[in-house]
């Protein structure tokens, strides 16, 4: 006679290893679009002119982000990837090349990339040097289009003494910094991981709330998450975005924020549900569509 082993049909779900669930949130599809759509965008470029003094610059009307850091920083390489041009700026083994206001139109003139003068390192005199300091500081405090800067920093040497100057001047002008954290793929991903969050921990203890990312120009790292940053600054909007409706998000109360805040969590769930349902109905409508009445 067969004898019943006494465990519940499903013993075997109930012994079977935990599953972890991950609760990571979702890339929002609209804000991949923006920046795929941006990243298109910049790929328009096209050189507008040199000046080697703010006189000379381009007519200061619309929108203008400065890229600026140390002479080998990538500045030129990092403008050359974020456009996918080679040669737009001019990029050179020889750091401190760039020694004038460069000025990138995107498809229209008032939307522009500027490639600022490298400091700190430039191999000149230095009755040029300060020259330099001198139009790079006029540029900085008197152009109204100018919506913000991106800074520069390679992740080997981050935060050196101009670094933290620039970023101390832009707080105190109340101008928008966006640190990029360059040649990030000279490290591994742990070690970059690492710097990234040493140099977040060093901006709040001095209170600067400025946006930062890693970015590497030879592996294409961090073009999307740049490009979506430039082109808020530059005033770019979708123009013909898929389907989006701001009306249709939730409000906050509406959410269980404890869920917004687990990253992993083991759920080991045993559910044994037996139903029998036998339904029989005949509905009823009339005319009118409100006179339903269940057979027995």
């Amino acid at each position: 006679m067969h004898r019943s082993s006494g465990k519940s049909k499903n013993a075997k779900t109930s012994n079977a290893p935990k599953q972890k669930i991950s609760y990571e949130k979702q890339v929002d599809p609209a804000i991949t679009e923006y920046a795929v759509s941006a990243l298109n965008w910049l790929r328009k470029a096209e050189f507008l002119m040199s000046a080697p003094k703010l006189s000379i610059c381009v007519e200061d009307l619309g929108y203008e982000v400065a890229f600026a850091g140390r002479s080998n920083a990538g500045k030129s390489s990092a403008i050359n990837a974020l456009t996918n041009q080679k040669q737009l700026a001019r990029a050179s083994k020889r750091p401190g090349r760039t020694q004038m206001i460069n000025f990138f139109s995107l498809g229209n003139a008032i939307q522009r990339l500027v490639d600022l003068p490298g400091y700190g390192y430039a191999a000149v005199p230095e009755a040029m040097k300060l020259v330099w300091q001198k139009e790079l500081e006029n540029y900085l405090i008197h152009r109204k289009s100018l919506q913000g800067l991106v800074l520069l920093m390679d992740i080997r040497h981050p935060l050196q003494h101009f670094d933290v100057m620039m970023l101390e001047w832009a707080y105190s002008r109340k101008l928008f910094v966006h640190v990029l954290l360059t040649k990030s793929d000279k490290l591994n991903r742990g070690p970059a991981s690492k710097v990234l969050q040493e140099v977040k921990s060093t901006l709040r203890k001095m209170k600067l709330n400025f946006s930062i990312q890693l970015f590497s120009s030879l592996n294409k790292q961090g073009l999307e998450e740049l490009a979506s940053v430039m082109a808020g600054r530059l005033n770019y909007t979708l123009e013909n975005p898929t389907g989006f409706d701001l009306a249709e998000i939730p409000e906050a109360s509406d959410l269980d924020s404890d869920v917004d805040d687990i990253d992993d969590v083991d759920v080991d769930v045993d559910v044994d549900v037996d139903v029998d349902v036998d339904v029989d109905v005949d509905v009823d409508v009339d005319q009118a569509g409100t006179n339903i009445e269940p057979k027995a």
